[in-house]
């Protein structure tokens, strides 16, 4: 159901899937030491309901923020509902309407109901401070329009959780304006040509999460078919990771090798000069060749112990698979004794 679900949003220009608050503590806490006196963009979020402009905002101090923007696009399905913006001091004379897109920028977070801690009472104050502003988007808030260009050029660090369905383009804006970031992707995106490449120059990483663990999204009530309730609202389960170009500590553990290479546990491919390994566990310590290995191996690349080859597809050549140059005009299909395997992706022990 979570593929259906997918392609289904996949047909939306923005799929609402709100990533759930503890998920984004999990995965934000290793990166602190790079937040000090950074400028963190929150650019497919809607302010209020984001959970990811909400986590910033109550960790503004603790992390050393410089600045927190947060940009909603038009049509947002809850854009102003938590918030109404007639409430707002300066837009309370302005025809309004609640899916008008907006942007949030703050640069000062108080205890207002001192308690000792930043909590969900002081971002719903944020507003009240003269210090942050609430200011109306001439555009649509997309992340690609000239406005939200503007705002990711002044910011040091992107966080979101954007459109499935235009990962791709998305990742291209980050890369072509120099952005360090850290995003929530489908697991499918590993394999998509121009996000393989990217991980395979070093250039992106899979984040702290493993992402053979599926994660849980809230979705609009208007949503049909979820996987369950939590506190009220509908969820759905998808396979998703983390995407990131900061420092990973995990990628750079070396992976142990204990298993011997032998040619009865590791059979060649029919079309492929690289022999199967089945599982990243099984990765042989002697064999210096090509080996084809599960698209999990992402999730532990150390580049200093391995060269990334390319990718093959179960479905053959596509437009989003890297082929291997010496397949040729052969059948692409990972293939043994005529039987197709799995998506694989092809490593070199480096020496």
């Amino acid at each position: 159901m979570a593929n259906a679900l997918l392609n289904k949003a996949k047909k939306e220009k923005f799929a609402e899937f709100y990533t759930r608050l503890e998920d984004i503590e999990v995965e934000i806490r290793h990166y602190k030491e790079h937040f000090r006196n950074k400028v963190v963009f929150c650019n497919c979020d809607d302010p209020y309901e984001s959970n990811f402009f909400k986590y910033f905002a109550m960790n503004f101090n603790h992390l050393g923020l410089k600045k927190l923007i947060a940009t909603c696009y038009a049509g947002s399905a809850v854009a102003g509902n938590e918030l109404p913006l007639f409430c707002i001091e300066g837009l309370k004379d302005k025809k309004v309407e609640a899916k008008t897109p907006y942007r949030i920028e703050i640069t000062q977070v108080r205890d207002e109901n001192a308690d000792g801690a930043v909590d969900l009472f002081d971002v719903e104050q944020l507003l009240k401070n003269e210090e942050n502003s609430l200011t109306l988007l001439k555009g649509d808030g997309d992340f690609r329009s000239p406005e939200c260009i503007e705002l990711l050029k002044e910011a040091d660090i992107v966080a979101t959780n954007p459109p499935f369905s235009l990962f791709r383009e998305y990742v291209a804006q980050l890369m072509e304006y120099g952005k360090s970031f850290i995003i929530i992707g489908n697991t499918n995106a590993l394999t998509y040509k121009d996000i393989f490449i990217l991980i395979q120059e070093n250039k992106i990483r899979t984040g702290y999460k493993n992402f053979n663990v599926g994660m849980y999204f809230y979705v609009p009530d208007s949503v049909e078919k979820y996987h369950k309730i939590e506190n009220g609202r509908k969820m759905v389960r998808v396979s998703t990771c983390w995407f990131t170009n900061l420092e990973v500590q995990k990628h750079k553990a070396f992976i142990t090798l204990y298993k011997q290479y032998t040619p009865k546990e590791y059979p060649h491919y029919d079309n492929y000069d690289a022999i199967e390994v089945s599982k990243v566990a099984e990765i042989p310590y002697d064999y210096e060749g090509a080996m084809g290995v599960p698209i999990t191996f992402l999730d532990k690349y150390n580049p200093e112990q391995f060269e990334i080859l390319g990718m093959a597809s179960s479905a053959g050549y596509s437009k989003d698979i890297v082929g291997i140059p010496f397949i040729g005009e052969r059948d692409a299909r990972p293939l043994i004794r005529g039987k197709n395997t799995y998506a694989r992706v092809f490593i070199k022990k480096k020496l």
